[in-house]
């Protein structure tokens, strides 16, 4: 399995800390793809931005499980093991 090295939470700062902040705030705590974000601070706030629009808009046509039930489908596909 590969490596990457990532911000700490205590380490954070700017868009960073910010970032995890929110996710704090929305999950009660920080998965390892929101740190993985981290790597990439310019890209980090669009990347949530986007998967915020896409899990959570109300006026989606698939319900929350069933867009979790894909996301979980896909992740077996691409051999994720998380």
């Amino acid at each position: 399995m590969a490596w990457i090295q990532t911000v700490d939470a205590a380490d954070a700062t700017g868009i960073v800390k910010e970032e995890y902040d929110a996710a704090l705030e929305r999950a009660g705590q920080l998965y390892n793809i929101v740190k993985l974000l981290s790597v990439r601070p310019k890209s980090m706030r669009p990347f949530i931005e986007l998967y915020i629009a896409i899990m959570f808009d109300e006026d989606s046509p698939l319900s929350r499980m069933q867009r979790e039930m894909i996301a979980t489908v896909v992740s077996k596909v691409n051999e994720c093991h998380y």
